[in-house]
């Protein structure tokens, strides 16, 4: 599987209405075959950072979507809201999903 975390700081104005205006990229990629998830979070220190995770099933799914329409048409346009670069974190891991966390402990 193909992890991914992204970090977007939006620009201030952008920001209350970031997961709108994404909504449509976020559904498209939400509908690729190879899309395990897709989900945005607000920072709860900071409301203009935005945390976004991805996962997809392998290294093929992962370049369909870099590949897709729908990506491109994103990186082309999406640019408009982020007040600085986005940063990312991209990893392959075994698996095909979440793992537990086995240190907490739980009551049973």
């Amino acid at each position: 599987m193909i992890a991914i975390i992204l970090k977007w700081h939006v620009k201030p104005q952008y920001a209350d209405q970031f997961p709108q205006l994404v909504s449509e990229f976020t559904q498209a990629c939400r509908a690729e075959p190879g899309c395990l998830w897709f989900e945005w979070a607000r920072s709860v220190d900071d409301p203009n950072v935005y945390l976004g995770t991805e996962a997809y099933a392998d290294a093929a799914a992962g370049k369909a979507h870099v590949e897709s329409e729908h990506f491109k048409k994103a990186m082309a346009t999406q640019g408009e809201y982020a007040a600085r670069r986005p940063q990312i974190v991209s990893v392959e891991t075994p698996g095909d999903g979440w793992s537990e966390l086995g240190e907490i402990q739980m009551d049973d």
